[in-house]
């Protein structure tokens, strides 16, 4: 495949310039562009070329390009450069059905726990009126990951919450997208509250019921938004 010649960057959403070291910024800054599809799956580019994209010297550009490495969103090509990751969409279908496994879990433990201090966070952040409601997108959500993870920690499972960590960073390319559309931000106040009062009134067969049928959801609509935003950016390309 072909490398498609990058564009500059418009946004400064991805990271405040003043924020962390060198390659913590390079490195929200890249995330931020394969999260936006500003560098699209499959795209390939040089180090010089990102360097200057970014504006950053090629010592903290490396050391951002192999983080994401690690965490899977880049490849490296030996003597050609860097590669986007392709989407896999059956490997999210894998992690999505680990994150059912461990929320349902979590949130059957969480209906029979004492004490139960998260339910009373939770219950302040989404079981308010209509009117009170988020319509922000990104704040929306970054408390949907909240309400997800805090789930998980109130289990008290440790490892669980690392894994459960590791899938929420991994799937994020993708699920952030569930709430560009209001719809979406609705339903899912809607279906936090009932998860909620499934747990406060310890009903934890209905609470997981209602948690698996949510993900599940969410899992089909990311993926459609998902190939609609690759669709129309392959268009502008």
């Amino acid at each position: 495949m072909c490398a498609r010649r990058l564009t500059p960057v418009t946004s400064t959403s991805a990271v405040d310039a003043g924020a962390g070291t060198l390659a913590d910024q390079a490195y929200a800054q890249i995330k931020q562009m394969i999260f936006d599809f500003a560098l699209m799956p499959s795209d390939r580019f040089s180090e010089s070329e990102l360097a200057q994209r970014v504006a950053v010297s090629r010592t903290p550009l490396r050391q951002a390009l192999q983080r994401l490495e690690r965490e899977g969103f880049l490849q490296v090509m030996p003597k050609i450069g860097w590669q986007v990751a392709p989407l896999d969409f059956d490997t999210f279908d894998e992690l999505y059905d680990l994150r059912v496994l461990i929320e349902c879990h979590a949130a059957q433990m969480l209906a029979t726990a004492e004490p139960r201090d998260a339910l009373h966070t939770l219950a302040e952040q989404w079981l308010v009126p209509a009117a009170e409601r988020l319509a922000d997108a990104v704040a929306v959500g970054v408390l949907d990951e909240q309400f997800h993870g805090l789930l998980v920690q109130a289990s008290g499972n440790r490892e669980m919450s690392r894994v459960h960590r590791e899938i929420t960073e991994r799937i994020r390319i993708i699920r952030r997208l569930d709430f560009t559309k209001p719809a979406r931000v609705e339903a899912t106040y809607d279906e936090h509250a009932r998860i909620l009062r499934a747990v406060t009134r310890r009903r934890a067969d209905e609470a997981a019921r209602l948690l698996r049928a949510h993900i599940e959801q969410s899992k089909l609509e990311v993926r459609h938004i998902t190939l609609d935003m690759l669709h129309r950016a392959r268009q502008r390309a």
